[in-house]
C-alpha cells in the first residue's frame, strides 16, 4: 500500500519499503517509520554560538545531536556527508529519548539543539527527547530550515524553547533551483515560531551572484522587520565552495558588510557576520545607547554585561534569553 507522509510541504508518495526524499521515513507494511529514530549519528558538545545563537544563553554549551537525513538538497550544504546519505551509509549509536537529558547534564549543557541535518526529518525523536529535556530543566534548541507543514510544526514548537532557521533567500527561484523546496512554508514556519513566543534568530548565507544582491538582501530585511521585528537577530553568513557549488567564489567580505549596513538601514538591531573575522562582526550593542553589550571571537564570548536581559547603562530590554 502506498502512503503519504504528511510532515513537510514534498508531500511524499511512499511505496511499500521505500522511503521519501528526505532517505529516512519509510513504508513498513503500511506504517511510516523514521528509521532512525534514536539513533544519532552524531553527538557532540558545542559552544550555543555555533549554531549559531548569539541571544539564547550566551557563552553556554548545547548537547548537539542529529540523525541521517533532510528534506531539502542544498547544493551548498556543508552537512552533505550526512544530510545526503542513506541511513545504511552512516555509523549511528544508540541513544534513547530519556537519556539524552542525563548525558547534556553529564557535560554541563544548559540545552539540547537538534541540529547538523534537519531536525524536521527526525521529528519524532525530536518531539519524545525535546519532553524529556524540559521535564529535566533543560532548554530545547532546532537549528532548521524550517521547511515542515504547519500542524507538526506547531506542535513540535510547543516542546522547544529557540529555533534558528535558514532563511535562504526571499525567492522562490532560489529555493526551487538550489535547495529544491519552495518559499513560503519557510515564511510561515517564522511566523508560527514567532506567534508562539519562541526565541528566534535567522541566519543568510550570502552566494555570490545568487541571492546577494542589493534588492535581495534589503527585501529578506525588510520581510523580517515587518514579520518578525526589528529585534529579532539576523546573521548573513560567509559562504565557502562546497559539496555541488564548488564553482563560485567565498563571499567577498566587502559583500557582509554591505548586507550588514542595508539590514541596520532597514531598521534591524542586532545583526551579525559569521564565518568570517571583522571588526565588531560578532559583538552585541546596544540599540539605544550604543553601549557595548557582549563581545564575542568565534565561539568565544569575551565580554557580557547583560543584566536582567537589560542594558546595564541605560536599561533597555535587549531580546533574547539570558544567563
Amino acid at each position: 500500500m502506498i502512503i503519504r507522509c504528511d510532515l513537510c510541504p514534498k508531500r511524499c508518495l511512499i511505496e511499500p519499503g521505500q522511503s521519501g526524499e528526505c532517505r529516512i521515513r519509510v513504508n513498513l507494511d503500511g506504517r511510516l517509520v523514521a528509521v532512525t529514530y534514536g539513533h544519532p549519528c552524531t553527538v557532540h558538545v558545542d559552544p550555543i554560538e555555533k549554531k549559531p545563537f548569539f541571544h539564547f544563553l550566551p557563552g553556554s554549551t548545547s548537547l548537539s545531536l542529529a540523525t541521517v537525513g533532510c528534506n531539502l538538497h542544498c547544493k551548498n550544504c556543508q552537512n552533505w556527508e550526512i544530510s545526503q546519505q542513506n541511513p545504511e551509509e552512516v555509523a549511528a549509536s544508540p541513544l534513547p529519548p530519556a537519556e539524552i537529558p542525563r548525558l547534556a547534564t553529564y557535560h554541563s549543557c544548559r540545552s539540547v539543539s537538534y541540529t547538523y541535518t534537519d531536525p524536521v526529518v527526525y521529528y519524532e525523536y525530536t518531539f519524545d527527547s525535546s519532553a524529556f529535556v524540559r521535564e529535566a530543566g533543560l532548554k530545547n534548541a532546532l537549528v532548521t530550515a524550517g521547511y515542515i507543514n504547519r500542524e507538526p510544526w506547531t506542535e513540535l514548537c510547543r516542546r522547544v524553547d529557540a529555533v534558528r532557521i535558514d532563511l535562504k533567500a526571499l525567492s522562490d527561484k532560489f529555493y526551487q533551483d538550489i535547495c529544491g523546496a519552495t518559499l513560503q512554508p519557510v515564511l510561515d514556519s517564522l511566523v508560527t515560531a514567532r506567534s508562539l513566543g519562541l526565541h528566534i534568530e535567522v541566519i543568510n548565507l550570502l552566494i555570490p551572484t545568487l541571492n546577494d544582491s542589493d534588492k535581495e538582501i534589503g527585501d529578506l530585511c525588510q520581510w523580517t522587520v515587518r514579520n518578525l521585528g526589528r529585534e529579532i537577530p539576523l546573521h548573513f553568513s560567509r559562504f565557502f565552495p562546497n559539496y555541488q557549488m564548488k564553482n563560485l567564489p567565498p563571499t567577498p567580505t566587502t559583500a557582509l558588510l554591505r548586507a550588514r549596513e542595508i539590514a541596520k538601514s532597514a531598521g534591524l538591531y542586532y545583526v551579525y557576520l559569521g564565518n568570517i573575522l571583522v571588526p565588531d562582526g560578532e559583538n552585541t550593542f546596544c540599540p539605544d545607547c550604543g553601549d557595548l553589550l557582549v563581545e564575542r571571537r568565534a565561539f568565544e564570548v569575551l565580554k557580557n554585561t547583560v543584566k536582567n536581559g537589560r542594558c546595564p547603562r541605560c536599561n533597555f530590554q535587549i531580546y533574547g534569553v539570558w544567563l
